[in-house]
């Protein structure tokens, strides 16, 4: 099923002629408060960045490694998978607060149980406590993690949306960046404090937003969905239009969005979950949304994220500083390509990226590999040294799409009454993938060293040839818009269709103003 690129200018969006010109986020208080706003719900990727980064560095941590006895194998695959393990057991929760108490009381919530988590592992005495503490991190993760990306694309203002929602998840490097470099500066501690020092700075994001997140405005979609018409229309009004309920922006905003959720609302009555899969267009969408979330983790990147210290060890690097400073220095590099990237969507576009991307991990991962063997067969420390360049070089083509649009993707292309629930089944499935790699990878490693790279050079391949014939061109849209793609010109027509008829009331105004 070969889709071209969809070629949607901004000249042509919909909303385009309504976007005041000098209404700018850095000249504008209310766009710069909506944005401080923002900032809060973002920080949500970066907590999630710093734990999956502590584990990486513990590991390198001779403190950590004696305290806990040196685990290994089996046990050291536990530590790393019990978080995802908490995910689990959230998932089937998630959706329904998401829906049900709103997007920003459920960020709430999952703080709260994040920071009960981050004190238990601070405390840790035994490696019970340790792996309990990280089960409830994941826990509370999966519902502020469901809840916060989607807050943060339905509050946006149109022309940032794109950026702001592929920030989300370059954010992840944030946390990885403060997660490596606080254990690089703690390191020389001769005490248990190098290791607990970290686990309680895991914890400050999540208290600043049990402390902020009370002033954070609602979804206006999910206010919609609750029939709370009149505070959906402030809330794009104040932030949006300067508080004038009557800009043609904002009635555009609020017609399509109502106009929208009440369409998706009657086609998917009653169905619940099997909405998911109830028509060609929404099986698209999950095929696509199922297989990105596997990509994300399962490109060769798990290798590094979880088990670099491993790999350290495949080319000789067993040195603790020279590990946590290459750690910390990718972390950087990670952040600068990914929010590159966040901000080039809407001018080179998701399909571009997720080709350029593509095609970029499998040269470079296949590159590492011949590196790797060479080293492991000849021991040539030349052959080593260029692994480390290509992991960095892989890195940055990774960045290119999987780290900034996986998330911001999966959110646009879902209509609203289905948004919690699929952008939900994306996270289950990262959390299966990271379970899975995190099990079988230093297992795989040990028994298999660098032929196991082989099999993600293969899969990468594959990886290239579903997005060329999968990935749909979205770049410009509205939300509702971008969403519609899927269900044909029709749904889109109707979708629309009153935002066309305030199009021209508005077009009938301006030209007798003009008069």
């Amino acid at each position: 099923m070969a889709v071209g690129a969809v070629a949607v200018s901004e000249a042509n969006a919909g909303f385009a002629h309504l976007i005041d010109p000098n209404r700018r986020w850095y000249n504008n208080r209310r766009l710069i408060a909506l944005h401080a706003w923002l900032a809060l719900l973002l920080v949500t990727s970066s907590t999630n960045g710093f734990d999956s980064s502590l584990m990486n560095s513990f590991q390198s941590l001779p403190q950590w490694e004696n305290y806990f006895n040196h685990p290994h194998g089996g046990k050291l695959g536990l530590l790393n998978a019990i978080q995802n393990v908490g995910s689990l057991a959230a998932y089937p929760f998630a959706p329904y607060l998401s829906d049900g108490i709103g997007r920003k009381f459920t960020i709430l919530l999952g703080a709260i149980v994040m920071i009960g988590g981050v004190a238990l592992q601070s405390a840790a005495h035994n490696i019970n406590m340790f792996i309990g503490a990280r089960f409830l991190i994941g826990f509370g993760l999966t519902f502020a993690a469901n809840a916060a990306p989607m807050l943060v694309t339905e509050l946006s203002y149109p022309t940032y949306r794109a950026q702001l929602t592929s920030l989300y998840n370059s954010l992840w490097y944030s946390g990885n960046i403060i997660a490596s470099w606080t254990a690089f500066g703690t390191q020389h501690m001769t005490t248990e404090w190098s290791w607990r020092i970290p686990s309680i700075l895991q914890g400050l994001a999540s208290v600043a937003q049990v402390f902020l997140i009370w002033g954070c405005p609602e979804s206006p979609r999910w206010l919609i969905s609750k029939g709370k018409d009149q505070k959906a229309l402030q809330v794009l009004a104040y932030y949006h239009a300067d508080g004038n309920e009557e800009d043609p922006l904002v009635q555009y905003e609020f017609n399509e969005i109502k106009t929208s959720i009440e369409l998706d609302r009657d086609v998917s009555k009653n169905v619940g979950w099997k909405a998911l899969i109830a028509t060609p267009g929404n099986r698209k969408r999950m095929i696509i949304i199922v297989a990105l979330a596997w990509f994300s983790q399962w490109s060769g990147n798990g290798l590094v994220s979880y088990y670099l210290n491993k790999v350290f060890a495949t080319i000789g690097i067993t040195s603790p500083t020279i590990q946590l400073l290459i750690t910390g220095i990718l972390a950087i590099w990670n952040l600068f390509w990914a929010v590159l990237a966040s901000f080039l969507c809407n001018v080179l576009g998701r399909r571009f990226l997720f080709l350029a991307s593509t095609i970029g991990m499998t040269v470079f991962f296949t590159l590492q590999t011949i590196c790797t063997a060479q080293f492991n067969i000849h021991g040539n420390p030349a052959a080593a040294h260029a692994v480390i360049a290509f992991i960095f070089l892989f890195y940055a083509a990774y960045d290119l799409a999987f780290t900034p649009l996986i998330v911001s993707y999966t959110i646009e292309i879902l209509p609203f009454p289905l948004r919690a629930k699929g952008f939900n089944i994306f996270n289950l499935v990262i959390s299966i993938a990271l379970i899975f790699n995190q099990y079988v990878n230093p297992i795989a490693l040990q028994n298999v060293g660098w032929k196991y790279y082989i099999l993600y050079c293969c899969w990468n391949v594959f990886e290239f040839a579903f997005c060329y014939f999968m990935i749909v061109e979205t770049k410009n849209r509205t939300l509702e818009e971008t969403a519609a793609l899927f269900d044909g010109e029709d749904t889109t027509a109707q979708i629309t269709a009153a935002a066309l008829e305030i199009r021209h009331e508005d077009k009938d105004y301006d030209e007798k103003a003009s008069h």
